[in-house]
């Protein structure tokens, strides 16, 4: 079973863009996965909604999705989200929209899952 971790920019953007991660995810992945959402990732988005504008809108729909489908949650170590996402990728495979995070989870040969032309998700 593959075990998906991903990150707040990934979530909110597929949200924003009005993606059912877990239909494309599906469609992508031939075998079965897990959703693993990072406590950090809750954080962050509380700091997103904290902030306000359109993205707040976005980020509190993203936080309603994620409490409905009751996705486990990882507890994590004291530093950067970015960081211990990378630090997790040779076990789990990471969705992410960052692109500082991209060019270092490639750089570490990594797979990732991301958005392709505000459509669809792919693996690269």
């Amino acid at each position: 079973m593959k075990k998906i971790l991903p990150d707040t920019s990934f979530l909110v953007s597929c949200v924003d863009f009005k993606i059912d991660w877990e239909t494309e995810l599906r469609r992508i992945i031939d075998a079965k996965f897990e959703i693993i959402i990072l406590d950090k990732v809750f954080k962050e988005i509380n700091a997103v909604i904290e902030k306000g504008g359109k993205q707040a809108r976005n980020a509190k729909l993203t936080f309603t999705i994620i409490k409905k489908r009751k996705y486990k949650t990882k507890k994590s170590e004291k530093g950067h989200t970015d960081n211990i996402l990378l630090e997790l990728s040779d076990k789990y495979l990471i969705a992410t929209q960052d692109a500082g995070l991209k060019r270092r989870l490639k750089s570490k040969k990594r797979q990732l899952i991301t958005i392709r032309q505000k459509k669809y998700l792919k693996i690269i």
